[in-house]
């Protein structure tokens, strides 16, 4: 019985992942491939730019910034999901410096779905 409710516990922690098609498009710097998991709006918070955007507008923005600061590695250090919603918080490694990423996913028509991404200058704190 044990053994049944651990292995139980495993499986609910495999649901909290995010897509990971996700992280492979951020490591790859691929907003177009990104956009693809983004809802027809999001709250994108990148540097100086801070409001919610049409999906086409934030892959352009997200776009601009994967050109001017080149992603050599990406890797989530946390992800966990609340009701219909999931997050996760990764470290993105460019040639410029370091950034801490937070991706909000929510449920639109059973599809997990980026409605929040903030990226933000990691200063080590």
């Amino acid at each position: 019985m044990l053994l049944t409710l651990s292995s139980l516990n495993v499986t609910a922690q495999d649901q909290v992942k995010i897509p990971a098609g996700i992280s492979i498009a951020i490591k790859a710097g691929n907003a177009s491939e990104l956009s693809k998991y983004m809802n027809s709006t999001i709250e994108l918070l990148l540097l100086d730019k801070e409001d919610f955007y049409k999906k086409n507008v934030a892959e352009t923005i997200l776009s601009d910034f994967f050109n001017a600061y080149h992603s050599k590695d990406f890797n989530i250090m946390h992800q966990g999901a609340k009701n219909d919603a999931q997050y996760a918080i990764g470290n993105l490694k460019t040639e410029r410096g370091d950034f801490r990423v937070y991706i909000l996913l929510k449920k639109v028509n059973q599809e997990l779905l980026i409605h929040v991404i903030r990226i933000e200058p990691d200063d080590g704190k």
